[in-house]
């Protein structure tokens, strides 16, 4: 997309480091309500990306395990069952045990 559109691509990039940015919410504030809309919709790509995000913004394992709870309190089974699977296997490839 970048090759076909480039003005379109950095807009984009332009947009979303300053919806991540440090504001009235932190940036792992930030990073934790992205992983939020992540399990909700499904997206295992932006799940893995935001739990490493969110680490990387000095979130602990429990606050990304919490997100995850919440999750799955307002979206039901599907966000529970990738909260046991897609987030526990994000930390691993963080370094981080999962107990």
């Amino acid at each position: 997309m970048q090759n076909h559109m480039p003005k379109m691509v950095e807009s984009y990039h332009h947009f979303t480091a300053e919806c991540f940015r440090e504001g009235a919410l932190s940036a792992s504030e930030k990073q934790l309500i992205a992983l939020g809309i992540s399990l909700i919709n499904n997206n295992e790509v932006c799940t893995y990306y935001h739990v490493e995000e969110a680490l990387q913004h000095g979130a602990t394992q429990e606050q990304v395990l919490e997100a995850a709870a919440v999750a799955a309190a307002l979206g039901g089974g599907h966000a529970m069952s990738q909260g046991v699977t897609r987030v526990q296997e994000a930390l691993h490839q963080a370094g981080k045990t999962v107990q």
